[in-house]
């Protein structure tokens, strides 16, 4: 009885020491001044902690959701993720930016950055139309809305690299087309990758690793 006593104090001293640790740790990291939050950020970036810099951000917005640092957190976060090729990431903290800050004055910026995000996240030519259909799209977008911007030719440049990738695209329809003698078929979509494109003799085609193109 003794022991069976003394067994059920211990676990009762193991458990309130590491409860009330735990606490100690929790009271730690809440509560925290925007610019603890916001170095802490830093940190974590500076020392490849990506996952972890998430998480600080979350507690940055989630205490100081008026905080001046705030605009500059999003950006070097969405930046880091861009940079580290996750492309899905960066858009995501660029699409927070727009929607909480899209009347500052470097929207035309963020929207660029977002673009050149979903184009270097593009990596097959035949396999990802939905997404160069969107990048195609957000391009227009931008050349209607920021005439002006300083970054309108960067825009230009990737729209017309989008665009010959669409007409290649649908010009190797039209050869499918041809193979098969379908000839409306292969005019309609030889049509459509003319729209994209006129010239298509100077579109060179893209070499394709033989264990990719099995699958292109």
């Amino acid at each position: 009885m003794k022991k069976k006593t003394f067994n059920i104090l211990l676990l009762s001293i193991f458990i309130y020491f590491f409860t009330g640790c735990s606490s100690k740790d929790i009271d730690e990291e809440y509560n925290k001044p925007a610019v603890y939050w916001y170095n802490k950020m830093i940190k974590q970036i500076s020392n490849h902690q990506l996952d972890e810099a998430d998480d600080t951000f979350t507690s940055l917005e989630s205490e100081h959701r008026n905080s001046p640092l705030l605009p500059s957190a999003i950006m070097i976060i969405a930046t880091t993720h861009m940079e580290d090729e996750e492309y899905a990431m960066a858009n995501y903290y660029f699409d927070e930016y727009l929607k909480r800050f899209s009347l500052k004055k470097n929207a035309d910026y963020i929207r660029y950055l977002k673009i050149k995000s979903n184009f270097m996240a593009f990596k097959s030519q035949f396999r990802e139309q939905e997404l160069l259909h969107k990048t195609i799209k957000q391009t227009n977008e931008f050349i209607k809305k920021y005439p002006d911007s300083e970054f309108i030719y960067l825009v230009q440049t990737i729209k017309s690299r989008l665009s010959m990738t669409k007409a290649i695209f649908d010009k190797e329809i039209a050869s499918l087309y041809d193979r098969v003698d379908k000839p409306e078929a292969k005019k309609y979509y030889t049509n459509k990758a003319t729209k994209n494109w006129e010239k298509l003799d100077e579109i060179q085609d893209v070499n394709v690793p033989w264990y990719r193109s099995m699958f292109e």
